[in-house]
């Protein structure tokens, strides 16, 4: 994780990017090692917390008062109050990370705190007061906390990736030899990007759709194919609801006008 971490750093360095790069982990890598090779890396870190006796009480320090609701999965926005009506709220708090260790080892940030309630409770019965679930991460950035919340909480997006190859090419995995699991990974991420470059190209109806709908809606389609006097004619299915999509696909890569289907 630390080499793979101060590679990318080295490369988008190289590209000239502009601003500085964002490394969002999760609890897994909360460690100094990793914090610390990423900010050496010249970067700004949002990494999940584990909920330690340490970051519980900072926790408890923060007034009652600084708990912002956010956009979540249930929230409502209000036009009156112009603010989302949400039972999801965010705060934050200063904290320093590793103070167990020296004080040039210290790194010195953010902690940013979303807390939603807690509607089983282990007992069963219902509580008096309120009772909170807390997710917390800490962060380097200077992103207001609302800002930050939903960034750190943009990471997610990787293991929707995940979750589409493994509904596809990587279900077949592993095998018994290193190098058939190495080549087979190469084609399966291969096919995923070409997969959902296709749908991208047909516009925002199938651009964030798995490559499982892909697949459905424009590969595995009944058709067949005719020819007559050196001209190949596709018959595809009648009021077939994906038809301007797959027109539009195969006019971008035919470069037709129009394609030669019925």
């Amino acid at each position: 994780m630390i080499t793979d971490t101060l590679a990318a750093l080295t490369r988008l360095r190289s590209a000239e990017a502009t601003g500085k790069p964002l490394v969002r982990m999760d609890s897994a890598f909360y460690g100094y090692p990793s914090v610390a090779a990423a900010i050496r890396g010249g970067a700004q870190v949002s990494v999940t917390v584990r909920l330690d006796p340490k970051v519980k009480a900072a926790i408890a320090e923060i007034p009652d008062d600084a708990w912002t609701s956010i956009e979540y999965t249930d929230a409502v926005y209000d036009e009156n109050t112009q603010r989302w009506i949400s039972r999801a709220e965010v705060a934050e708090i200063e904290f320093t990370a590793f103070s167990s260790r020296k004080t040039a080892e210290q790194v010195s940030g953010r902690l940013v705190v979303r807390r939603i309630p807690d509607l089983n409770p282990s007992d069963g019965q219902q509580s008096l007061f309120d009772t909170w679930r807390f997710h917390a991460f800490f962060t380097t950035t200077d992103l207001d906390t609302v800002t930050a919340d939903k960034t750190h909480r943009g990471h997610a997006l990787i293991e929707a990736v995940h979750a589409d190859l493994k509904d596809s090419a990587l279900a077949h995995l592993p095998s018994g030899r290193f190098t058939a699991n190495a080549a087979w990974l190469v084609l399966a991420v291969m096919a995923f990007n070409l997969t959902r470059a296709a749908a991208t190209l047909t516009g925002p109806r199938l651009a964030r759709a798995r490559t499982a709908t892909i697949r459905r809606t424009l590969i595995t389609v009944p058709a067949r194919i005719a020819s007559s006097a050196r001209r190949l004619t596709l018959h595809l299915p009648r009021n077939w609801p994906w038809e301007q999509e797959w027109n539009t696909l195969f006019c971008s890569l035919s470069g037709r006008n129009q394609p030669i289907i019925t």
